[in-house]
């Protein structure tokens, strides 16, 4: 049994998909399959059952997780502890949006603190800073944009409304439904711009709260798809006939020191990789 397949066996129990624990792990999706295949046969057992929309663990994983995580922490600790002393590092400030896709999201801020020259501040995004993550609508003058990814918007509705027993919604049937408008979002605000029939009823200053507000009944909202987590009280809805989406990315100010510049360019290249690997 090798660490290195603990290591994949975690991120794929964290991520709940192959596919998601390839991309956190760099590697291609093979190759996590491969050595999942390698634990199972050597345990004698199934650690995970596969589904459409990713893997489910078993109560054999269940039971590894806690020892896997135990023996993989251990192992990094024992590493650490013979290695010199780390420099001082320069500070970089980073603005983080609010709302960002929760699995890419961690993976970003893993490659924004894997530089060891730098010391990861995080702060608003609207602060001055060195480097923005935002999305493309709210680069300032003077800043370069590095694109990371892209994700569509999509439909919250509560769970008990009658549009909820659709697979799939046009623009056309938000028309007159009480919609939940989200200040911080430039895409939002235009949806709801270019539909004058559809009604704002209430604005959220957080994705959070936007979400709170669709879970408690009072509207519907147009919010990034991976910015909805799992709640029995949201129903999420593709729209089939406007696509919407955002490009997120790094926004650089201008003449940034050169391990601030190398850092972005690692965080650029990483995702890239990630992307095609997907």
């Amino acid at each position: 049994m090798e660490l290195r397949e603990l290591g994949y066996f975690v991120a794929v129990f964290e991520e709940g998909s192959v596919s998601a624990a390839a991309r956190r792990s760099h590697i291609s999706q093979p190759s996590v399959s491969a050595a999942l295949a390698a634990l199972e046969a050597e345990l004698g057992t199934t650690l995970f059952l596969r589904h459409r929309r990713g893997v489910a663990p078993t109560a054999a994983a269940d039971q590894l997780y806690p020892t896997a995580r135990r023996l993989i922490a251990e192992a990094e600790a024992l590493r650490a502890a013979f290695r010199a002393p780390p420099a001082p590092r320069a500070p970089v400030e980073v603005g983080v949006l609010r709302a960002l896709d929760a699995a890419r999201g961690r993976e970003l801020l893993r490659a924004l603190a894997a530089s060891p020259e730098l010391q990861l501040r995080l702060v608003e995004p609207e602060a001055r800073c060195d480097v923005r993550v935002i999305s493309r609508g709210m680069l300032r003058a003077g800043e370069t944009f590095r694109p990371l990814w892209s994700e569509r918007f999509v439909v919250a509705l509560p769970a008990a409304h009658p549009l909820a027993l659709r697979p799939t919604l046009r623009a056309a049937d938000l028309l007159g439904q009480p919609f939940i408008e989200r200040c911080h979002c430039e895409h939002a605000r235009q949806f709801a711009r270019r539909q004058p029939r559809v009604e704002p009823v209430a604005v959220a200053a957080s994705e959070e709260w936007a979400l709170a507000l669709v879970a408690a009944g009072v509207g519907v909202a147009i919010v990034p798809a991976g910015s909805v987590r799992a709640d029995p009280q949201i129903a999420v809805r593709p729209l089939a006939d406007v696509a919407v989406t955002r490009e997120i990315g790094l926004a650089l100010r201008a003449r940034l020191p050169q391990p601030i510049v190398r850092l972005c360019a690692a965080v650029q290249a990483r995702f890239a990789t990630a992307a095609r690997a997907a």
